[in-house]
């Protein structure tokens, strides 16, 4: 696990920070956590993900401790508006990860706990990353890629590609399907794209709890 904290915060301060910062974000979490996600999806999607719904089911298990505020998907959702743009600046759908489990995670240089799970993001990464699993963070800083390249570099992230969308619009489209509410947001995704689970708020990413998680939805 990831030892140096760029602004010194304890895992236990970081989840005041959020909750701080996000009781909005917060208390749609408690609601989505009792109702599940994944409400109202197409007959479309449920042809297109018809292994979701079991999969999700048998991952529930694992999401505890550190990654406990992680909700299981109760139908097959395919997340199929949500777009950005890729480490060229070239415009990419989540169709461009098929045959990998991902971890996409939205967050911006401003939003405090996001910058401070960043590091673990980059652990779980490194220790993890293949062809079969990939952490994709897309930030949504507005103006250009300066901001958030430096803040990378500050923090030797070493193992993450900086993936982009200063529009926002990422946070909208997630935002319409009621999986996003604040930031960060994380959603596990299989390797059709298909989603698995999602949370509001930061984790432990480099957590034994995290990476159970993260074998689970590979091996599953």
């Amino acid at each position: 696990m990831t030892t140096k904290k760029p602004f010194g915060l304890p895992s236990v301060k970081l989840i005041a920070i959020a909750a701080v910062a996000g009781i909005v974000a917060g208390a749609a979490a408690v609601y989505v956590k009792e109702a599940g996600i994944g409400n109202g999806v197409s007959d479309t999607a449920s042809a297109e993900c018809p292994l979701t719904k079991e999969r999700a089911a048998s991952l529930s298990p694992l999401m505890k401790g550190q990654v406990a505020a992680m909700v299981a998907a109760n139908q097959p959702k395919k997340l199929e508006t949500v777009a950005f743009n890729g480490p060229d600046g070239k415009p990419m759908t989540l169709d461009h990860f098929s045959g990998k489990t991902v971890l996409l995670n939205l967050w911006a240089t401003w939003c405090v706990p996001c910058r401070e799970e960043m590091p673990a993001l980059n652990a779980l990464e490194k220790e993890m990353g293949n062809d079969k699993f990939q952490v994709v963070p897309v930030n949504i800083d507005t103006g250009d890629d300066e901001k958030p390249k430096a803040f990378l570099s500050e923090i030797g992230v070493d193992a993450l590609q900086l993936y982009r969308d200063n529009t926002i619009g990422v946070f909208n489209s997630l935002k319409k399907e009621g999986l996003a509410f604040g930031l960060p947001v994380t959603l596990l995704l299989d390797d059709k794209g298909c989603l698995i689970s999602a949370m509001n708020g930061p984790a432990v990413w480099d957590s034994e709890d995290a990476k159970a998680l993260i074998k689970g939805a590979v091996g599953s």
